[in-house]
C-alpha cells in the first residue's frame, strides 16, 4: 500500500526543487508507476553528483515505484551542454562500453536488482538510437521543435551567446536525444515521470513536449537541487576535485573525509539528502548541537552512512582510523604500528627513495600544490608542517630527523589535507 505524502516527505527533506506541475504529480506517485533517470557513462565512475538522484530513485523503489536508469549509451557520444562553460570532449564508443560496465555495477549500490515486483531496471539508449537514420530523426524528433525555443532554454543561452565559445549542432541537438528518450520510455513502459538534477530541466521539458507531440498523452518532470562545491560549480566529471565512487580515483578516507569536512550550515541538509534518518532525527541532532557548539557528531553520522553505503562497513572503520591518526596533532602518541595501519587503511601516502629532497617540490609531486610557486606561497603563508610542526623555509631539505621510525614523515597542508611519506 502506497503512502499518501510520500511527495510531501520528498518536500520536507527539500528535494524537489522543480516540478513541471506540482499537484498532479503528488497524485501521481499516489498510485505506483514508472519513473526515471538518466546517466551519460562519460568518464569509468560516477561521482558524488550522481549520488543524489540514485538515492532519490531508491525512495521512489521504497515507496513501491519501479526505477528505471537510463545509461546514455548514444547521448555521450554527443555529450550535455547543459551550463557547460565549453565543449565536451567527445569519446570513442568503445570507452563508453567499458565505462557502462563499470557504472552498471556502482549502480547496483544504491538499488535493488533482485526478484521483486518492482526490481530495478538498467537501459541503454543507443539501443533505439543505433538503428535510426538522419532523416528519420530530423522528420520525426527535429520537426517538433523550433529553435526559437531551443535557443531561449537555460541550459544552453550562456554558451550561445559567447560568440568566441559558442555551441556546435552537435551538443545544441543533445536535448532532442534526451527527449525522444522519454518519448520510448513512455511508449514501452509507461513512464510519467523523469527526475534528474536541476540542470536537466530544459531537456526534462523537451521530452515532455515530444512525448506528448507523439503519443498526446502527458507526462511529468521533477528536478532536484545541485550539489554545489565551494567555488559555486557543480560537482561533475570535466570540474576540479571531484569526488569520485570509485575507490581508485578518490580513495574511501578521501571519500569518507569529504563529508566530515563539509560545512555546518550544510550538513543538516546534507543529512536530509543523503540518509534515510527521519526529520524529526535531523531535527533533533540540529538542536543539541547548537546548544553544544558542536557538529561533528552530525558530520560523522552523515560520513558514517554514505561512507558505509558506497565503499562498505570495513573501508569505513578505515577511514575513521586514518583521520584519528592524522588529527592526533601530537607525534608523541603515535607508535610504528600506527603509521603501518595508515599504509593498509589505503591513507593518502607516497614512496620516496632514500636520498635528499626539498619540501616544495615533494608538495608538488604529491599533488598538495599545483605548482613549484603555489608550493613555495604555501610554505610562505604558515601553510604546511612536517610531522605537526610549521616549515616556513621554502628551500627546505628534508632531513633524517623527519623520518619517524627510520622510515615515515607526516606531511600536512593546513587543517585538513594529509599525507604520508613512506621512506625506502
Amino acid at each position: 500500500m502506497l503512502k499518501k505524502n510520500f511527495f510531501k516527505k520528498l518536500k520536507d527533506r527539500n528535494l524537489i526543487f522543480q516540478t513541471t506541475n506540482e499537484k498532479k504529480i503528488n497524485n501521481l506517485l499516489k498510485k505506483k508507476i514508472f519513473v526515471y533517470c538518466g546517466f551519460d557513462p562519460t568518464s569509468d565512475s560516477l561521482h558524488i553528483g550522481h549520488i543524489l538522484p540514485l538515492l532519490c530513485l531508491r525512495r521512489f523503489q521504497l515507496q513501491g515505484h519501479t526505477p528505471i536508469v537510463l545509461i546514455g549509451g548514444a547521448t555521450s557520444l554527443i555529450g550535455d551542454p547543459s551550463f557547460k562553460l565549453k565543449e565536451r570532449k567527445l569519446f570513442s564508443q568503445d570507452s563508453i562500453l567499458k565505462w557502462m560496465y563499470k557504472i552498471k555495477n556502482q549502480i547496483s549500490l544504491f538499488l535493488d536488482f533482485s526478484n521483486i515486483s518492482n526490481k530495478a531496471i538498467i537501459l541503454n539508449n543507443y539501443d533505439w538510437f543505433k538503428n535510426m537514420n538522419v532523416l528519420d530523426f530530423l522528420r520525426n524528433v527535429g520537426k517538433n521543435f523550433t529553435i526559437n525555443n531551443m535557443i531561449n532554454k537555460e541550459s544552453v543561452k550562456n554558451r550561445f551567446i559567447k560568440k568566441k565559445k559558442g555551441i556546435s549542432f552537435t551538443e545544441f541537438s543533445y536535448s532532442l536525444l534526451q527527449a525522444y528518450d522519454f518519448s520510448v520510455l513512455y511508449k514501452k513502459f509507461n513512464v510519467l515521470l523523469q527526475i534528474g538534477g536541476s540542470d536537466q530541466w530544459g531537456n526534462i521539458t523537451s521530452g515532455i513536449h515530444l512525448t506528448y507531440i507523439l503519443h498526446k498523452s502527458k507526462v511529468f518532470g521533477l528536478t532536484l537541487p545541485l550539489l554545489i562545491k565551494s567555488d559555486g560549480k557543480k560537482f561533475g566529471k570535466s570540474e576540479s576535485k571531484t569526488i569520485w565512487l570509485d575507490p581508485k580515483k578518490t580513495t574511501p578516507y578521501e571519500f569518507y573525509q569529504f563529508w566530515i569536512n563539509v560545512k555546518d550550515t550544510e550538513v543538516y541538509d546534507y543529512l536530509k539528502y543523503f540518509t534515510f534518518l527521519s526529520i524529526k532525527d535531523i531535527n533533533n541532532m540540529k538542536k543539541k548541537d547548537f546548544v553544544n557548539k558542536t557538529f561533528f557528531k552530525s558530520k560523522e553520522k552523515l560520513a558514517k552512512k554514505i561512507t558505509c553505503l558506497v565503499h562498505g562497513k570495513s573501508n569505513f572503520f578505515s577511514s575513521k582510523i586514518n583521520s584519528k591518526i592524522f588529527f592526533s596533532s601530537k607525534i608523541k602518541y603515535l607508535s610504528e604500528n600506527d603509521f603501518i595501519q595508515l599504509k593498509k587503511n589505503k591513507a593518502p601516502f607516497i614512496f620516496l627513495k632514500n636520498k635528499k629532497y626539498s619540501l616544495y617540490k615533494i608538495l608538488v609531486s604529491s599533488f598538495l600544490a599545483s605548482s613549484n610557486r603555489n608550493a613555495k606561497d604555501l610554505i610562505n603563508s604558515n601553510a604546511i608542517s612536517i610531522n605537526y610542526k610549521k616549515q616556513i623555509d621554502i628551500h627546505y631539505i628534508l632531513k633524517d630527523s623527519d623520518k619517524l621510525f627510520n622510515k615515515y614523515t607526516l606531511l600536512s597542508k593546513g587543517k585538513k589535507n594529509f599525507l604520508l611519506l613512506i621512506w625506502k
